[in-house]
């Protein structure tokens, strides 16, 4: 079947118009490719990952010193995806780092939330696929969703949500068992909606 640029063009689900680099608290969840239970298991409510669990826990950890601009709060990884807030800070381009003691803090260069998921997403996919031995195989899905958090109340209902993401697994729409009730989302906003949020 020939490529059909109309038809195979790949639709955003970012905000149009937004400016994904500017300071603020973004809510993400990142899929297994195939949304398979590859990073543990949840035993009595509580997720227990395995070993590629605590490969995507490290990356996920080690965002802050890839990205000083960067705070990281509710994470959570879970069988087959993980959930995480993060916050990104004033600090950017023509900005320097925060002051260490050292007189030649070089510039901040500005990342966006999509080039920061791509460091996480890269550096998860390549560690797991030498685990595994399984050269250069897909790990993740290739998109991410996402939510701008908007205000406190926000910023507590999604944080309970991560939080209690384990305990809720039977329920989960991410859950495989879940699949043939209701199709995977295609946008953050069916994501949100499907979730409660």
């Amino acid at each position: 079947m020939p490529y059909d640029s109309f038809k195979h063009r790949r639709r955003s689900i970012r905000l149009r118009g937004y400016d994904y680099s500017q300071a603020g608290a973004y809510f993400v969840t990142i899929c297994e490719v195939n949304r398979e239970c590859i990073f543990g298991e949840i035993v009595d409510g509580e997720m227990c990952p395995n070993q590629f669990g605590e490969i995507v826990l490290k990356w996920w950890n080690e965002l802050p010193n890839y990205y000083p601009p960067v705070a990281l709060d509710e994470f959570v990884v879970m069988p087959n995806h993980l959930h995480g807030i993060i916050v990104i800070t004033g600090v950017g381009a023509g900005s320097s780092r925060p002051i260490t003691g050292r007189h030649d803090a070089a510039p901040t260069e500005k990342r966006t939330l999509g080039q920061l998921i791509g460091y996480i997403k890269f550096q998860i996919t390549k560690e797991i696929n030498q685990v595994r031995d399984a050269g250069y195989a897909k790990v993740l899905q290739r998109d991410y969703f996402e939510h701008i958090i908007r205000n406190e109340r926000e910023w507590n209902a999604i944080a309970e949500y991560i939080y209690n993401n384990p305990a809720n697994w039977r329920a989960d729409l991410d859950n495989p068992s879940n699949f043939p009730k209701r199709p995977p989302p295609k946008t953050s906003d069916e994501y949100w909606r499907d979730a409660g949020l």
